[in-house]
């Protein structure tokens, strides 16, 4: 039964990580693209368009907050890898089990803190757009969610029995 949990879940965080690959790629043009056409009708055209850089800050903060968990499925974070290979690996599964709990922990609090934060974007408004704050803001509680998910997935992944080896 743990096996079939842990392979679901490893089946549905592999295409979410997917999915959150290609939009993040997405935004990362668009960013280059939009960071392009400022330089060029700035400097080139003297255009005098405002918009490109307030644009480029939002996508690059979806973008940023989306890469999180990317990194979080691959565990391609930061962490504390010179202790951990110090210790056995029972003791190196532990600590790992515990670092889980905390980021999971963390993630959950962002979600949570972030769907306030969002909904009270609605009250402000971007300068240059004249939209308001709230699909900027979104990219708090959505990163916290699908970073607690990833981090779910890889906990389960982790701690799965792993399939045993058939002998030649």
């Amino acid at each position: 039964m743990k096996i079939v949990i842990a392979d679901a879940a490893e089946a549905f965080g592999r295409r979410l990580n997917w999915v959150v690959e290609r939009i993040c790629a997405l935004l990362m043009a668009a960013l280059v693209l939009v960071i392009w056409f400022e330089v060029l009708q700035r400097y080139v055209f003297h255009l005098g368009f405002t918009w490109g850089e307030e644009f480029s800050r939002y996508v690059m903060i979806w973008a940023a907050l989306l890469a999180v968990p990317v990194g979080a499925y691959r565990r391609e974070h930061i962490g504390l890898e010179f202790v951990l290979n110090t210790l056995s690996p029972p003791r190196r599964r532990l600590l790992r089990f515990a670092l889980d709990l905390i980021g999971l922990a963390f993630f959950l609090f962002l979600f949570a803190y972030g769907i306030g934060m969002a909904s009270g974007g609605r009250t402000q408004y971007a300068a240059i757009f004249g939209m308001t704050m709230v699909v900027p803001f979104a990219s708090v509680p959505v990163c916290g969610l699908l970073t607690s998910i990833q981090i779910i997935v890889t906990m389960l992944r982790d701690w799965a029995p792993k399939p045993k080896e058939v002998a030649p």
